[in-house]
């Protein structure tokens, strides 16, 4: 592994190694659950840190890569996140197994998403500044609030539709409600598990690294160092932002998919999808580090994990929280930070050369 490790680019080199440290740490983790030793609290967190792997990765690609600023991704997986438990639902004990009606509602869930990031990137990325930062803004919160006052039911004459209340659908006495205005979806299966959320990951990972080592990749990265020049060399500088843009959409809307499905009861709260939750993806992006898929990786786990294990220390915990975060913020981008991770990894390079030519 070393050998192979050693022969390979480094670019592939940290591609494998983030691949390794996802699949190590799933393997521990399973093992952990297998034996009990995981206590029921964090097996409960398993998904929803998936899940926000998920969109930190495919926020990233926004933010990292186009350098673009995005406020509205709670509202793509929004969208993925409905649209797909509006199908399992429907479609509940018609598709068998229910891996195939999984499969079918991610893949809803990703392309309703996308179709909407395209809708949203086409007029606004046409545009310099920070147009996207406040379009996608107030997309999250107007998609969260559509939501709300729709009412739709079926019965055996059809679906139903109402913007008023459930009594509007005027159904059939056996008719049942598929979505309940505020109250949202209920009775979604829950399909979602943590290795299917190690999967999707591996499958985010593999499409994003793709991307960035492809020559779309690499025009995406032109148009974010210096726009002009890569207009003047015939980039088509709205194109690669808009594959960018809805693909990471599209893959924030697979996150969605398998948020809903870890859940009974789907309602568009502003908890789960206001702009507190695309704030906190956001957050995830920048301690990370912009442009690094594996630091998104660590902030998601360590961030999301940190309220529960500090949750014994009551009042103290949003405290140690807070300076946490503020640690890991200079640790990241502090100039004399930085400097000394270079110089550390530098000894540690030069100490493994003398060891390899001795």
């Amino acid at each position: 592994m070393a050998g192979m490790l050693k022969n390979m680019n480094k670019t592939t080199k940290n591609n494998m190694i983030t691949y390794l440290m996802v699949i190590v740490v799933y393997a521990v983790i399973q093992v952990l659950v297998t034996s009990g030793s995981l206590s029921s609290l964090f097996t409960g967190l398993l998904v929803p840190i998936c899940t926000y792997i998920i969109l930190a990765i495919s926020l990233n690609l926004v933010v990292g890569f186009l350098g673009e600023l995005s406020l509205g991704h709670a509202g793509f997986m929004c969208i993925g996140a409905f649209t797909s438990a509006f199908f399992s639902k429907c479609m509940k004990g018609v598709i068998e197994p229910d891996l195939l009606r999984f499969m079918i509602a991610l893949l809803i869930g990703a392309v309703c998403a996308g179709i909407f990031g395209i809708l949203i990137g086409i007029p606004v990325l046409r545009l310099n500044g920070d147009y996207l930062a406040i379009v996608t803004l107030a997309f999250g919160e107007i998609i969260k609030n559509v939501i709300n006052v729709f009412y739709i039911g079926k019965d055996s004459k059809g679906f139903h539709f109402s913007m008023k209340d459930s009594v509007s659908l005027n159904m059939e006495p056996d008719g049942k409600i598929l979505l309940n205005g505020p109250q949202g979806i209920s009775g979604t299966p829950k399909d979602s598990t943590f290795t299917i959320g190690f999967i999707l990951i591996l499958i985010t990972l593999g499409i994003v690294l793709n991307l960035i080592s492809s020559r779309t990749g690499r025009a995406i990265m032109a148009v974010r160092d210096d726009r002009i020049a890569a207009e003047s060399v015939g980039i088509n500088i709205t194109k690669y932002k808009l594959i960018a843009f809805s693909l990471s959409a599209a893959i924030a809307g697979m996150a969605g998919v398998l948020y809903s499905h870890n859940l009974s009861s789907l309602m568009a709260t502003p908890q789960n999808f206001g702009y507190n939750m695309s704030i906190m993806i956001l957050v995830f992006v920048v301690l990370g580090g912009m442009g690094s898929f594996r630091g998104s990786i660590i902030a998601a786990v360590v961030l999301t994990m940190l309220p529960e294990v500090l949750r014994g220390l009551a009042d103290y915990r949003m405290l140690i929280y807070a300076i946490v975060l503020i640690i890991m913020m200079l640790f990241n981008w502090a100039p004399a930070a930085r400097n000394w991770r270079a110089r550390v990894m530098e000894k540690i390079r030069g100490t493994k050369n003398k060891k390899e030519a001795a």
